[in-house]
């Protein structure tokens, strides 16, 4: 392979899924990606998805949530919605990129409904950990399972 694959992962508030899915690629394929993360909004980093992922041995706590606008001077050539709304509202990226939706479930809203029910904190990072492995067994396959 020449040149590293520029890929986005794109998520409504860049604070949690997207974070962990950029952590995630950065820490296991920076050989083959250049891994970024931006969302539709900014919501601030989720500093539970920090706390899952130093869990896992990744160091997501420099990040920032970005919008997609300040990444326009990167030619991406595949962008990943790992959320439904970003999915849905995802913009037309000029030129080769290539557009893959993946959805994760949402930790910060699994884990709200389980506090309403009365959940002890451990039970409601769960939802955080889950899906952190679940990006982790999905980026793994990258980019072979892109067809790249």
């Amino acid at each position: 392979m020449s040149a590293k694959i520029n890929i986005l992962f794109l998520c409504t508030g860049n604070s949690c899924r997207s974070q962990m899915a950029e952590g995630w690629a950065k820490h296991l394929k920076s050989d083959v990606l250049n891994a970024y993360s931006a969302g539709i909004e900014t919501h601030g980093l989720n500093p539970n998805a920090v706390a899952v992922m130093k869990e896992a041995g990744v160091d997501i706590s420099s990040h920032s949530s970005k919008l997609l606008s300040e990444l326009n001077t990167i030619n991406f050539d595949v962008v990943i919605t790992v959320c439904g709304h970003a999915h849905e509202t995802c913009p037309y990226f000029p030129g080769k990129a290539k557009v893959v939706h993946v959805g994760f479930p949402d930790p910060p809203a699994q884990a709200k409904e389980l506090a309403a029910q009365g959940a002890p904190e451990e039970e409601q990072l769960n939802c955080y950990r889950k899906v952190r492995d679940q990006i982790k067994a999905y980026v793994v396959t990258l980019p072979e399972s892109l067809g790249m």
